[in-house]
């Protein structure tokens, strides 16, 4: 087993906190950016719906029905916010665009803040992060990304490289250790995942680390081979660190839409997933998928990426998401 430590990197002192208020500005800012595209056909489409009358009646209903389903809120999520607005609707009244815009986000903010739970974390550190998912979702660079995220948190995080299967899968995860300056546990491509788990793990409580970060797999849930593995990797993490691992988190390529969707509620059946990594939801004009992920999956995004670089990588905010897609 090869331990790789970049200590020249991991000397460097984090970069000062901005303040508060600073921080949040630009936090939405990248979040309006990121769903720059939905939020284009999102209100488009809205404005075109109340463009001849500012009365909300069963016609403007059944056109806003089609333009939540383009946006990829799915069948069964779209469904139960016409019905609540459809009562709305009928008891109060709706008047002009503001008025519905005000009362759509209320339905989307209150379908993502359902599955919000707070994180458990183990009375003593390290935190244990499994992340899995299919191989071509950005699964590797997800995980470099949350490595280098933790980082600039003043943590100190720890990546174990257990996806011994695909090629150049380890060699991928060295770069991201090399960039943030995070050092990475290993071992050779075809080696015994668990067995480079059971290492990191036991690196991670001799160096002080606050979270290890476990890039697994790729994998698909009708592959039982690849899921036993991954159960035989929780029984050995939990011999290290109790509990563990702590939260299992399922990378999604947000531009698959609803056929992501399908795989990952077939995929959390069999992997106690406890939360979603959306990718590339800045590709996308399709970024209703974070609500249908909510209400079908029973699951909150609990990050976003929304680029290439290193630090694309945003914690999920559900007002920053609503706001940014919905403006007045």
């Amino acid at each position: 087993m090869e331990f790789t430590t970049l200590f020249g990197s991991l000397n460097q002192p984090p970069e000062p906190e901005k303040p508060e208020e600073e921080k949040r500005g630009g936090f939405f800012g990248r979040m309006r950016q990121a769903v720059t595209r939905t939020r284009e056909t999102l209100n488009n489409s809205l404005d075109s719906v109340l463009a001849v009358t500012r009365t909300v009646d069963e016609s403007v209903l059944d056109d806003l029905e089609a333009v939540l389903l383009t946006s990829d809120l799915g069948v069964t999520t779209t469904t139960e916010i016409i019905d609540n607005l459809r009562r709305k609707a009928l008891r109060e009244g709706i008047d002009g665009t503001a008025e519905l815009k005000r009362l759509l986000k209320e339905e989307l903010r209150a379908i993502l803040d359902s599955v919000q739970k707070p994180i458990a974390h183990p009375a003593a550190p390290p935190d244990v992060i499994m992340m899995v998912g299919v191989n071509g979702t950005g699964k590797t660079t997800t995980s470099g990304k949350l490595a280098n995220f933790f980082r600039n948190q003043g943590k100190k995080p720890l990546l174990c490289a257990a996806d011994t299967f695909r090629a150049a899968a380890i060699e991928q995860l060295e770069v991201w250790s090399q960039r943030s300056g995070v050092e990475i546990v290993k071992t050779k491509q075809g080696g015994d995942p668990a067995a480079a788990l059971y290492d990191a793990l036991s690196a991670g409580k001799a160096r002080g680390a606050d979270v290890v970060i476990v890039d697994t797999a790729g994998r698909l849930h009708t592959k039982s081979g690849l899921m036993d593995e991954l159960e035989k990797m929780r029984r050995t993490a939990k011999k290290i660190v109790p509990d563990a691992p702590h939260q299992t988190f399922l990378v999604m390529d947000a531009t698959t839409g609803q056929n992501g969707l399908q795989q990952a509620r077939l995929f959390t059946e069999s992997a106690q997933v406890t939360g979603i990594v959306l990718t590339k939801l800045d590709g996308t004009a399709k970024g209703g998928i974070v609500v249908a992920i909510a209400r079908e999956l029973g699951l909150p995004v609990v990050y976003c990426g929304i680029g290439e670089k290193m630090d694309d990588l945003l914690a999920f905010d559900s007002d920053a998401f609503v706001d940014s897609l919905l403006e007045s």
